[in-house]
């Protein structure tokens, strides 16, 4: 359990920032990128919440959890060394992964297909929900970059790249199950 007695410490004054492993590096490494925007998208979804209310809170609410749960798994490198840790690292499990493809699948399935594209917005929520699915975008394209250079669980991607989806999905069903979805006509203000 983590206890903060203290909120600054002065020990990223310089730049640096201590990863979970005890690492120091530059508060612009990759890691940090990604772990960061993971806690950006986490802020998101809590003002989504604030527009939410009954399953989709409490589905907002697993997912600020699961968020953090990433975030400490992303800020812990050296996953070849898990095993030899003095407490194992949090990392993101599979299973996480699959309740997200199991709410996307039960919120599509009252959903009409898509005919055009949706422009971000109609309902509070929805505008909201759109906002998050961007900005886990970001974080998703930053934890695959950095994949690309350092050990990343691979579980870490797939729940970013399912996120997106569930927020995506989600601004529909906030959308009054799509009906009040705002639709991009192409060329419209020519």
């Amino acid at each position: 359990m983590v206890v903060l007695n203290k909120i600054y410490t002065r020990t990223g004054d310089k730049g640096t920032t201590a990863l979970g492993n005890g690492e120091r590096v530059a508060k612009h490494d990759a890691r940090v990128n990604a772990y960061g925007t993971v806690d950006e998208t986490n802020a998101t979804v809590g003002l989504a919440k604030l527009h939410a209310d009954g399953e989709m809170a409490d589905q907002l609410a697993m997912i600020q959890n699961d968020l953090f749960d990433l975030g400490a798994d992303l800020c812990r490198p050296d996953m070849a060394k898990d095993a030899e840790a003095e407490y194992p690292p949090l990392r993101l499990a599979d299973a996480q992964v699959d309740r997200l493809e199991a709410e996307i699948d039960a919120m599509n399935g009252g959903l009409a297909p898509l005919r055009s594209f949706i422009l971000p917005g109609g309902s509070a929520l929805a505008a909201h929900l759109h906002l998050c699915r961007t900005v886990s975008r970001r974080a998703e394209r930053l934890a695959v970059e950095l994949a690309s250079v350092e050990a990343v669980n691979p579980a870490a991607v797939k729940y970013l790249n399912r996120l997106s989806d569930w927020f995506f999905v989600a601004s529909r069903v906030a959308n009054n199950n799509g009906a009040d979805d705002v639709l991009w006509v192409p060329g419209a203000n020519r």
